[in-house]
Formats: structure tokens, sequence, C-alpha cells
């Protein structure tokens, strides 16, 4: 069983899906904390009433970067976290942390990487942009997560078509749904290779 810690910044829909999908036997992990930079996110207080053990991380309560690090780090090891899945989290993890969980940080973009991505873009910026350029696919992209944002390792991508004369919002309903089934089955996969190596 991998224990995860799971990082938000809104209303929650991927915590809640991948909660879902362990009580339905989708996935095999155990979540050990939510976290948040929010102490008034949606989904931090959706996860304090299923029971979850919450946490915030909130940068500007700290002067010292470091100590912001240092108790990041604490929090997470004292949960025995195994790995950390950001899920509508919209700030960046310091860098130690990320050098602590190298290669075991993920996170999803509702867009194909590379493009509609980086610093700006998420929600629906990222589903307008998409519109605007005339795409005709979208998709969604799981990856790792390092210093920059959206520009870690791709670890699987799904594609969804854009619709003739679709709004941003239409789209966003659309990946959403695509999002709450592929992250789930994307980390279920990784976990079982990562098993398989040991």
């Amino acid at each position: 069983m991998t224990n995860i810690s799971i990082f938000l910044s809104g209303r929650g829909s991927s915590f809640e899906a991948m909660s879902s999908a362990i009580d339905e036997g989708r996935l095999d992990a155990n979540i050990v904390l939510v976290a948040s930079n929010k102490e008034n996110s949606v989904g931090l207080n959706i996860a304090e009433r299923m029971g979850f053990k919450t946490a915030v991380f909130d940068r500007k309560a700290y002067q010292d970067g470091k100590l912001f690090a240092d108790d990041m780090l604490k929090v997470l090891n004292e949960h025995e976290t195994d790995f950390i899945i950001l899920a509508g989290y919209l700030r960046k993890i310091p860098p130690r942390v990320l050098r602590a969980f190298h290669n075991r940080t993920t996170n999803i973009h509702p867009a194909l990487l590379p493009d509609f991505g980086g610093k700006g873009m998420y929600g629906m910026n990222v589903h307008q942009a998409v519109i605007e350029s005339g795409a005709v696919e979208s998709g969604v992209t799981i990856h790792y997560v390092n210093e920059e944002y959206d520009e870690g390792e791709i670890i699987d991508q799904t594609r969804i078509p854009v619709l003739p004369g679709e709004s941003p919002h239409e789209l966003a309903a659309r990946v959403l749904k695509v999002e709450h089934r592929f992250y789930s089955e994307v980390l279920q996969e990784l976990f079982r290779k990562i098993k398989e190596q040991i």
C-alpha cells in the first residue's frame, strides 16, 4: 500500500475522486494527509469532515523559506508519506521537498503539455487558451513535478476532442470528468511498476 499526501488549493474534486477510487479498489493507496496552502479551502474542509488528517502549508506565514521547507518535510515524514500527489495545488513545492521526494511528486494538468502550461496556466485559463488557439484536441497530462511550473517529465497523457463551438466552460467540464478517472488509473500503474522494481 502506497501512502499518499494529497495537496489541493480549491474545491478538492480530484481528491474526492481519488478517495472514491481507493474505496472502490481501483487505486491501491492510503491517503495519510490532505494539505492545502489555504486554511479555508473547500477541499480541506471536506477532507476534515471525511475524517482525514489535514495540514495547512502557508508560505506567507514564514519569513524564512528554509523553515517553511523544514516544516513541510517534517509533517510529510510524520505521516509516513511515500508520494506527494498535487490535485489542483496552485503553489510551487520547495526545492528541498522536491529533492526529498524526487520522482515521488506528481501533478495533473488539464491540457496536453508542453502546450498550454506554465505560470498562470491553471483552471479556466487553460481551457480558454485551448479554445482561442483553435486546437482540435485537448486532454489531460500527468507529470512529475520539478522546480518549474508544468515542466516535469510526462508520465502519461490522454486526449479528448475539442467540439465545434464549444465554450471553455463546456470543455472544462468534459476534461474534469476525464481527470477524475485518469489520475487514479495512471497512479495505480505507476505504483504497480514501482513495487515490481523493489
